[in-house]
């Protein structure tokens, strides 16, 4: 029986190792997908070089850089098993090369060549178009995102098994085509951006509201989906969508400090002390948006509109000066060129701004049976702020319990159940 030192250390690695591999593994991924051209076993030796690191660091400790120690161990593994197949002849000089650059190198993202860079390179052959638009996003968010396919499903609002059966499919159908690892030319480049696109912003969502654990963000996540964003922008300067989506990013990423207070608890948008905005993000947000806005051929984007809606409130200085008449108006138009429930939704919360709770409430109440929102916390959660607007404070209360039990985010669960019982103390008070 382990020693209780021996146990603690033990667990102490395990958390380390599991962070670092949070961290790093879109990157080990990358980089053995480009020299072993295949996704699927690039996975699979990642997955060997992680188990490797954890046996290696309970026996000898955890190394200086844990991450540039990972890739290695992958390095080495991805230079065995060419070493044992057909395909070794033609690209073991290639990976001996790359053993000789960068074996002891770790993940410093200054010595990516921009157009060679592993990660943006991975994202486009996981969005190649012989996959489909839902294979293309769930394949990306696992080997990119570092996400689970519990919570790739609670992205989609699908269940966890048909995410896993997607991304098997993708996988199988990029090595029956033999796909090529390389960035696509730049005709085919504009004609995947749409997917590309789609990726990032759930990457960044998943970080910026993490969907279940016990912490109300992920900031690595939204640091990886901001980087690629950025990467993006430089390769493809001149569409309008790209540099609406960093703006809009960028936007949402300046408050990432204001949404917690000093208990750790969660605060909303209007609840959030603007002070503590992040000013260059801010300011880089609404640059990009103008330059997004500048780009338009045709009409906007639904990035560009959501953009314009994250621009509103951030130049607004106090939450009671918010243009949430042009926010409503914009997620009607957003509406029309994107229809979707999540996106009724935020337009219910706008016009019950602008017009009132009751307006919001009609748009709200039809929203109640569609499927896709039968397991989305928030439905409720809006449901139960407008009742409470209108005095309806025993519904409320019905409806934020609801949210509690649909969440799997642990801050988001305690701020539901305290609105909860803020709405019985209100009934108390009234009657």
């Amino acid at each position: 029986m382990s020693a209780p030192d021996d146990s603690h250390r033990t667990d102490h690695v395990a958390r380390v190792a599991a962070a670092i591999w949070r961290i790093e593994s879109a990157k080990l991924i990358a980089v053995l997908a480009r020299l072993l051209r295949s996704v699927d076993w690039a996975e699979e030796l990642a997955q060997d070089a992680f188990v490797e690191a954890l046996q290696s660091w309970r026996k000898n400790g955890i190394p200086e850089n844990p991450g540039g120690w990972l890739m290695t161990a992958g390095r080495h593994r991805a230079l065995d098993a060419l070493r044992h197949t057909r395909r070794a002849t033609r690209q073991h000089t290639q990976i001996e090369r790359e053993q000789q650059r960068s074996m002891a190198a770790d993940f410093d993202e200054t010595s990516d060549d921009l157009i060679g860079d592993d990660l943006l390179r991975l994202m486009f052959v996981a969005c190649h178009p012989v996959l489909s638009q839902e294979g293309r996003v769930a394949l990306t968010l696992r080997l990119l995102g570092g996400l689970t396919t519990v919570e790739i499903g609670r992205a989609f609002l699908v269940p966890e098994t048909t995410i896993a059966q997607r991304i098997t499919r993708a996988k199988r159908a990029l090595a029956d085509k033999e796909i090529s690892y390389e960035l696509p030319q730049p005709a085919d480049l504009r004609a995947r951006l749409d997917s590309v696109l789609e990726v990032i912003y759930l990457v960044f969502n998943e970080g910026y509201l993490a969907s279940a654990g016990d912490d109300w963000m992920r900031p690595a996540l939204c640091e990886d989906a901001l980087r690629l964003g950025r990467t993006l922008a430089q390769l493809v300067p001149t569409e309008s969508e790209v540099h609406a989506l960093l703006s809009l990013m960028e936007i949402q990423a300046s408050r990432a400090r204001a949404r917690t207070g000093p208990d750790g608890g969660a605060l909303l948008l209007l609840e959030q002390d603007r002070s503590q905005w992040d000013t260059l993000l801010v300011r880089r947000g609404l640059e990009g948006l103008r330059l997004a806005e500048s780009q338009v051929r045709t009409g906007p984007g639904p990035y560009l509109l959501q953009a314009a809606i994250a621009g509103c409130h951030a130049r607004a200085h106090e939450a009671r000066d918010t243009d949430w008449s042009r926010i409503a108006s914009l997620y009607a138009a957003l509406m029309h060129i994107a229809p979707s429930p999540v996106i009724e939704l935020n337009r219910a919360v706008a016009a019950g701004m602008a017009f009132g709770p009751a307006v919001g409430l009609a748009i709200v109440d039809p929203l109640m049976g569609d499927p896709d929102l039968s397991e989305y916390p928030f439905l409720p959660s809006v449901r139960a702020d407008l009742l409470a607007k209108l005095g309806r404070f025993a519904e409320a209360k019905t409806a934020v319990e609801r949210a509690a039990a649909l969440t799997r985010n642990a801050r988001e669960r305690a701020r539901f159940l305290e609105r909860a019982a803020q709405y019985s103390r209100e009934m108390r008070a009234g009657g």
